[in-house]
């Protein structure tokens, strides 16, 4: 089977090819990522070389560079997006150009190409937020709700994809994740910021009270959830993947990363809270279980430790990136 990725540069794109490679080593897959902020070529230098492997640096708006490499293609894997809250927050513009209008030409380009299977990967932000305590979770039928520039155009961009599916038959599946954490995912995110911070000697930095509640998904739980998906799933159909049964809160994420280092409540610093900050996700996988036999498999408090020990051992792919993800908390003042 031929395979483009979309964002295979990125954080989950990156460890999807890993993982998809080694265990469908006869498979062919084309990368497309534009590099920006968000894709590092270093992220691929382990599998760069795989003979099956292919990576083409162009963008997902470019509508000629997708018609090109879409050509031929079975199966579209769409991860490229602008992903994080903040940035959208500072300037939203990009994040409709991508994941809008970059999500509309790659459907378009699959529909002409006569692709049979078109994978989007959402979020569970478009669902909006929920009330503390509140014990409801999002599932499928969740009514959209997004509150964050970013959250919008993800929403927009599912709409699209179910669009193309209704009007036109193309092939398409969805899944609305919960916040992913794992090795190679960028420091200016919320558990590798801490981590990356703590390495360097400085107080780990918590938005507002710190009450915060998500759901919190380990990256290869994410991608045999998409690879359930893509095998057994069927065309037009959405699942909600989550890692967690019980809310944890950032504070107390915070307090699990200061006691792998031995650290006590003193490196906490409580900054400015986000602008209209989602105050809880919570995430009802139990569609993608019945129906696809998929659940986590990664409980949290180990493979936290473990994406610890991936960052201190891995300061060769975190410490170039670092001083750029800092900059654009300082324009925020955090």
């Amino acid at each position: 089977m031929k395979i483009l990725v979309t964002g295979g540069a990125g954080f989950i794109g990156s460890n999807f090819i890993r993982y998809w490679l080694k265990k469908y080593p006869n498979d062919e897959i084309l990368n497309l990522d534009k590099l920006t902020y968000a894709g590092h070529i270093e992220s691929t230098s382990d599998f760069a070389e795989n003979p099956n492997y292919k990576f083409i640096k162009g963008d997902i708006c470019d509508s000629g560079t997708v018609d090109s490499v879409v050509e031929g293609v079975e199966t579209v894997v769409h991860f490229a997006a602008e992903t994080h809250v903040d940035r959208s927050i500072v300037g939203p513009g990009p994040f409709v150009v991508t994941n809008v209008i970059g999500t509309h030409i790659l459907l378009e380009s699959a529909l002409r190409h006569g692709v049979k299977r078109f994978h989007h990967i959402s979020t569970d932000e478009v669902f909006g937020s929920l009330e503390l305590d509140s014990g409801k979770k999002f599932s499928e039928k969740t009514i959209y709700d997004p509150r964050s520039a970013y959250a919008a155009s993800k929403a927009s961009s599912d709409h699209f994809v179910r669009a193309y599916f209704q009007t036109y038959g193309l092939p398409i599946t969805i899944t609305n994740c919960s916040n992913n954490f794992g090795p190679f995912q960028d420091p200016e995110k919320f558990i590798p910021r801490m981590i990356t911070d703590l390495i360097e000697g400085r107080d780990v930095k918590i938005y507002g009270d710190g009450k915060n509640v998500r759901d919190w998904l380990y990256v290869e739980d994410h991608i045999k959830a998409i690879e359930a998906v893509l095998t057994k799933g069927q065309p037009g159909q959405t699942y909600l993947v989550g890692g967690m049964t019980n809310d944890i809160s950032n504070l107390e994420v915070a307090k699990m990363v200061l006691k792998i280092f031995d650290k006590d409540e003193s490196s906490i610093k409580f900054v400015k809270d986000r602008l209209g900050h989602d105050r809880r996700y919570a995430v009802d996988w139990s569609k993608i279980e019945k129906e696809l036999g998929w659940k986590p498999e990664h409980d949290f408090d180990s493979w936290l430790e473990k994406t610890v020990s991936w960052y201190r051992k891995n300061e060769w792919w975190w410490k170039p990136l670092k001083k750029e993800s800092e900059k654009l908390y300082a324009k925020m003042g955090q």
